[in-house]
């Protein structure tokens, strides 16, 4: 099958209106561990914004011969694109905010190459160097503004959700904007748009003409999950850890709707740090909601936590069904409480130094047939550190069922094998199963054929 496609000129704007010679060569090379590869990805995934797609694997099968080329003119750069998605376009011109989504690719994929990947200034193999670099790719895009209330909500959910969840995740995000609430997602479709949607409702009644709607992703995800056409800021972090440590050290509150395994990931990566001794103080308001449809999904999750992290876990969020206002009011008391911790600490409003993130969180994991198999998914180690294999797992699931690299993985090798101590296996098993019920791991309409074996 074919799909319309057509070709455009685009000149950046801001600071990557001009661009080196070394800094083109880089963007352009199509060596092994050149940049070009990931550049076009991430560029094609931002184009296909809007459209039907979770499979990162497809979508580069869909448009073959996309391409993006620097062309230097006497008054700065233009990007040549071909063989784009004509979706990207109106009547032939392509859509302003993609055109930004575009240029948050060239200077994100710049930076962390030029940087911070290889340079001697951040040690990546320790959890301050890993914070630090961090900081510094969300600096580098304008994202740290001091002198400036919290009041950043990150919104977490799945992309493959029912019709009444997504407008339910749109009441909230109305109800989160009527009180100032910025929103920060993972850019893409479901339950990473409806809250910005409706929160982009909200601000406009309280005639709030800045309102942020900021989008945090990765080179792995952003084909799966390409930015919604809500997000006025893109950010994009080199893997999928630093992403999420992105969220935590942005964000002064979460809200989770309901979702699947890339949800559940999200789940246990902010449990796990909660848990850690050093967190033990730090108010991190933690909310898990959704529509009445939505209490099961909700009491599953509950009992998936009390099963595995036990019951200190169940206590670090509250659970509120069908209910925006209440979830609106509770974050922003949470957000309070915040800030009056972070003023008395001396720390900033605009990232979260104080928490602790252990290494076991920070480093990539890189979901091999290996790596998945030699997970110690057993009880008999610290709560944080269960938390933190058992997030490696969902981050894997994750991989084989939308990431491109994983899908070919799987191709290739059989289907990834899950082992380990019997009554946590079988609670694992029971929650893969019920998303797979309810369809929260492929989009409404696709059939899902596990990319896992869970060995009990």
């Amino acid at each position: 099958m074919s799909y319309p496609v057509l070709d455009t000129q685009i000149s950046p704007e801001g600071r990557l209106d001009v661009l080196s010679k070394v800094e083109v060569s880089k963007l352009l090379d199509t060596s092994h561990g050149g940049l070009y590869t990931v550049f076009r990805h991430c560029t094609l995934a931002v184009l296909n914004s809007g459209n039907a797609l979770d499979d990162g694997k497809e979508l580069l099968d869909r448009y073959p011969d996309f391409s993006i080329s620097i062309i230097h003119r006497e008054r700065g750069i233009k990007l040549d694109i071909k063989n784009a998605p004509a979706s990207a376009f109106v009547d032939g011109v392509m859509i302003k905010g993609l055109q930004e989504h575009v240029c948050a690719v060239v200077r994100d994929i710049l930076f962390l190459n030029s940087e911070i990947e290889g340079n001697p200034n951040f040690d990546l193999t320790s959890t301050s160097g890993i914070s630090d670099a961090v900081f510094h790719i969300l600096r580098n895009a304008n994202l740290l503004h001091p002198l400036v209330n919290p009041n950043l909500a990150v919104c977490w959910g799945g992309h493959s959700i029912s019709g009444g969840e997504y407008d339910y995740t749109k009441h909230v995000g109305y109800q989160l904007g009527l009180r100032g609430i910025n929103i920060c997602t993972g850019c893409g479709p479901g339950a990473m748009k409806g809250p910005m949607k409706g929160a982009a409702i909200g601000h406009a009644k309280q005639r709030i003409s800045n309102g942020l709607y900021l989008g945090v992703t990765e080179p792995g995800i952003i084909a799966a999950e390409a930015p919604n056409a809500i997000v006025n800021e893109l950010v994009i972090l080199p893997d999928i850890e630093k992403r999420l440590e992105a969220f935590v050290r942005l964000g002064h509150g979460v809200i989770v709707f309901p979702g699947g395994a890339g949800t559940a990931e999200e789940i246990l990566y902010i449990l796990g740090i909660l848990l850690h001794p050093d967190n033990a103080d730090i108010p991190f308001p933690l909310v898990f909601t959704g529509p009445a449809t939505a209490a099961d999904y909700f009491q599953q999750i509950d009992q998936f936590i009390g099963a595995t992290l036990g019951p200190r876990a169940q206590t670090r969020y509250q659970i509120i069904i069908d209910n925006p206002e209440s979830v609106a009011q509770q974050i922003t008391k949470g957000i309070s409480e915040v800030r009056a911790f972070r003023k008395s600490t001396s720390d900033a409003y605009y990232f979260n130094w104080s928490l602790k993130i252990p290494g076991e969180f920070q480093q990539p994991f890189l979901p091999t047939h290996q790596n998945m198999k030699l997970l110690q998914l057993h009880k008999n180690q610290e709560d944080y550190l269960l938390a933190a294999n058992l997030r490696r797992a969902f981050s894997g699931i994750v991989a084989g069922n939308v990431k491109a690299a994983g899908i070919l993985s799987i191709e290739q090798y059989g289907l990834f094998e899950l082992s380990g101590e019997k009554g946590l296996m079988e609670s694992i098993d029971a929650l893969l199963t019920s998303f797979v019920q309810q369809q929260r791991m492929k989009l409404p309409g696709k059939s899902y054929v596990p990319c896992y074996r869970v060995i009990k």
